[in-house]
């Protein structure tokens, strides 16, 4: 069965202003990563990259590197990680832009908009938290400025389609009260610049805790495990085109038992010094998927592992037996999720191309090396 494998892109291998300021010159996701500790007897840290090394993205050696590789497992393309915080400020933005300007590699892309305020909690440990870069909606006039900056790349064509338009993915669709609006500016804008529209894809939880109610204010609700039809509904009422379904929380609520796992959390963020909490990966992500991940417009979610060991320490679930041929299974299961949808929206999202601080990345490593992209290529070539 062909499969359009899109892989997420973390650009935040390179040194930028507002984390030197953070954490001190020369900062880049590497720092913690290499210097993560193992939290129990067989656990698998520091992860150390092979082929590609502690690599620095301002180079376009790497990235040309990056492309050869994802093409050869028969990745479609990478969905980079886009942070634009609003009045013009961006962050991260170098290697995309590069990629861009240059039209090096020649290989598929699009965007997701992470739409997150840019704080310490991200990799400190003692529970505070300061705000690097805020995130912040400034209305018509600062959407249309987000469109302009992003317009050359819809019309490159390198750019990644659903149904012959760009996609675009938004990674919290919950906190942006304004969303439809925006939606709806973008598509005009799209209109009047010659574009076909833009497919607007809504990243979320399949399993959520969370419902966003017509005024944009948030309601805490208990999470279904049955089914996900009132939370795409809700989402997809907003006008998007598509959701990108994310199954981690389901499939954790469906080993722990929902309780369980809200208890375990919060014990291990009120008492750090607790042993690390370890999850079955193959449990994990035997449940992964609902039922309605089977529409045609949801686009599910695979993972070859979690472990934010670099980022957490010890206070979160830690993924064990995420192995190379668990995750060849884990694909498996994808696959028949997926395999009645029409040819264009055969689509599996993976997180991550390269998330070494979360513990979900394909890249080669010195332990696997290239098994998790072998998982990849023998399941969808």
């Amino acid at each position: 069965m062909k499969v359009r494998v899109i892989a997420y892109y973390l650009p935040q291998f390179h040194p930028i202003p507002e984390n030197d300021e953070a954490w001190g010159k020369g900062f880049t996701e590497w720092t913690n990563v290499a210097k993560a500790k193992p939290q129990f007897r067989g656990h698998y840290q520091p992860h150390i990259p092979a082929d590609l090394g502690f690599y620095d993205l301002r180079l376009p050696e790497i990235r040309e590197q990056q492309a050869a590789l994802a093409r050869e497992y028969g990745i479609e393309g990478f969905c980079y990680y886009h942070y634009w915080m609003g009045r013009d400020k961006l962050l991260l933005q170098r290697p995309f832009q590069e990629v861009l300007e240059s039209g090096k590699p020649d290989f598929p892309f699009c965007l997701c908009w992470a739409n997150h305020e840019w704080t310490t909690k991200t990799w400190q440990k003692d529970g505070k938290n300061k705000v690097i870069a805020p995130m912040e909606y400034g209305g018509e006039k600062d959407y249309t400025e987000h469109f302009n900056y992003v317009l050359p790349a819809f019309k490159d064509k390198r750019y990644i389609t659903i149904d012959g338009k760009p996609i675009f993915v938004i990674y919290d669709p919950y906190h942006f009260k304004d969303i439809s609006i925006f939606m709806e500016i973008w598509r005009k804008l799209a209109e009047e610049n010659g574009l076909p529209g833009i497919y607007f894809v809504a990243q979320i939880a399949n399993t959520s805790t969370i419902k966003r109610n017509a005024d944009g204010t948030l309601t805490r609700v208990i999470p279904n495990l049955k089914d996900s039809k009132e939370v795409y509904n809700n989402i997809l009422a907003l006008g998007f085109d598509g959701i990108n379904s994310y199954g981690k929380s389901r499939g954790e609520m469906c080993y722990q038992g929902k309780t369980m796992r809200i208890v375990k959390q919060l014990l291990h963020k009120k008492l750090p010094f607790l042993p690390s909490l370890k999850l079955e990966y193959p449990k994990v992500v035997s449940n992964f998927f609902a039922p309605e991940d089977k529409w045609d417009n949801v686009y599910p979610m695979i993972i070859p592992g979690w472990d934010r060991t670099p980022r957490a320490g010890n206070s979160e679930g830690i993924y064990v037996n995420s192995t190379p041929e668990n995750f060849k299974k884990h694909i498996a299961q994808a696959l028949n999720i997926i395999e009645s949808k029409t040819q264009e929206h055969k689509i599996l999202f993976l997180k991550s191309w390269n998330e070494w601080g979360e513990g979900n990345y394909v890249e080669p490593d010195l332990k696997y090396g290239h098994a998790y992209l072998d998982a990849i290529k023998e399941n969808i070539l």
